[in-house]
């Protein structure tokens, strides 16, 4: 048993030490380990968004944290910019080549794992893309195109200075700027490099023209020292100098108009140059400001547009939503007012069902009564009603009673002559038809439909075998 006991604790120490180990990760050279979830708080002193590692290794809590890895391979990305408006507001292309690359720096590595974590290469040369050109085009609207054309390296540097500005915000860092050509479509650097050759070439002439002409004068001087020293001994010497000399100075004198003819082409070059130069910066000017119309038309077009979006959100949109606010109160409303109406329906079918119910019940019960009275009768309904009105007898007479009982009398004047029949004086007349006045019995019994018995209606015995047969032939 103690074996089993250690075999187990044995595997539970190297199943938890290999997940352990599992969740110990290295980070290799080439990447950033991005750790996110639950950890801690950054300088600042709020929550950190995640925690990086470059060149070292972590472990990862399970359930509270999570891992992946950022790519520090260089990315390569094309940026061949056309159209783009100079300074003096003539349209360039200038294509160039951006090597970039996450960074390494804290603060760049935390912008890298917020914006950038999970998205493939091609998302990344995108984003990084829209941020070079937009840079790019900047850069060139603030510089002229013989700066952009002939002081490469301050055209990178300010390359370099605003997307390196902008690329750290999304933890990019650039690493390389390649710039191939610059072209215009007026023709503009071209015409730049043809004055650069012309001038080149004229420079050229004008030394080859000099030192030719320094190697005439040169001869010439020596010639004449010659002949200056012969033409002292022979006439024939001295004319040879002068034809020397002349021909010296007709040799010059041809220099001279080589030379002034070269610098009338290059005027003239120079002239046309100026002229086209002038010519393309007017156009370019006219379609700058044709462009910058445009622009400024589309511009309060958008913002027309923007105006009436935002009627749109703050009259329309309030009004539609009122509506539709009213329609489902009234809807509510509604079926509030219905779920009323059916529960007092409900309540009142419920009570007249009640009420159906019990006088159903009272009359079940009556009828289940008056069956055992009729069997009780010896199954004579005629009797069983007799019995029932043996019953209610005090309650009738009763009722007979009242009708007089509440009658004042404070006094009665009876004036009697003594002339009343039968013996009868007036006072006892007036009593006798003052209760004659009440109902009797028997025609309360026929204002109901029945018959009351011989024997209550005070007839002789006689009179009530006779009456009896007939009664009972009515009947």
């Amino acid at each position: 048993m103690e074996l089993y006991l250690i075999l187990i604790l044995v595997a539970v120490f190297f199943v938890t030490l290999s997940a352990i180990l599992r969740r110990y990760k290295r980070c290799p050279s080439d990447k950033i380990l991005v750790i996110y979830g639950k950890t801690g708080k950054n300088k600042m002193g709020s929550a950190s968004s995640a925690r990086c590692i470059h060149g070292g290794a972590s472990f990862i809590w399970p359930v509270f944290q999570s891992y992946a890895f950022l790519d520090l391979k260089p990315i390569s990305i094309e940026c061949n910019l056309t159209n783009a408006l100079s300074k003096q507001n003539i349209r360039v292309d200038v294509p160039c080549r951006f090597t970039v690359g996450i960074s390494t720096e804290p603060d760049n590595m935390t912008n890298a794992a917020e914006r950038l974590l999970g998205l493939s290469i091609e998302s990344i040369q995108n984003i990084a893309t829209d941020i070079l050109f937009g840079q790019l085009r900047l850069v060139i609207a603030t510089m002229d195109i013989e700066e952009i054309n002939s002081d490469r390296d301050k055209f990178l540097a300010n390359v370099s200075q605003n997307v390196e500005a902008e690329l750290r915000k999304i933890g990019l860092k650039l690493i390389n700027v390649n710039v191939t050509d610059i072209r215009d479509e007026s023709g503009y650097i071209e015409a730049l490099g043809k004055e650069a050759a012309a001038k080149a070439i004229n420079d050229a002439k004008k030394s080859v023209a000099e030192q030719n002409r320094f190697g005439e004068i040169g001869k010439a001087e020596a010639d004449r020292d010659k002949d200056i020293r012969i033409a002292e001994t022979t006439r024939d010497t001295r004319i040879k100098t002068a034809e020397a000399n002349a021909l010296a100075v007709e040799g010059e004198n041809n220099s001279r108009i080589a030379i002034a003819n070269s610098d009338a082409v290059r005027r003239e070059k120079e002239a046309e140059a100026a002229r086209l130069a002038v010519a393309a910066e007017k156009v370019q000017a006219a379609k700058a400001l044709e462009e910058a119309y445009k622009s400024e038309r589309d511009a309060e077009v958008a913002r027309a547009e923007r105006e009436k979006a935002t009627q749109n959100a703050n009259i329309v949109v309030p009004a539609q939503i009122d509506k539709e606010k009213a329609i489902i109160e009234a809807e509510a409303e509604a079926e509030k007012i219905r779920r009323l109406a059916k529960g007092e329906a409900d309540a009142i079918y419920a009570k007249m069902d009640a009420q159906a119910r019990g006088t159903l019940e009272i009359l079940s019960k009556q009828a289940q009564g008056f069956n055992q009275m009729v069997n009780a009768a010896a199954g004579d309904p005629q009797k069983a009603v007799l019995m029932l009105i043996a019953d209610k007898l005090p309650e009738l007479v009763k009722t007979q009673v009242e009708a007089v009982k509440g009658i004042n009398i404070d006094k009665v004047t009876v004036w009697d002559g003594g002339n009343g029949a039968d013996g009868k004086t007036a006072t006892s007349n007036f009593i006798s038809g003052m209760m004659k006045s009440v109902p009797p019995l028997d025609e309360l019994f026929k204002m109901a439909g029945l018959e009351l018995p011989n024997y209550l209606k005070g007839k002789p015995e006689e009179q009530q075998a006779e009456e009896g047969p007939k009664e009972q032939v009515c009947q």
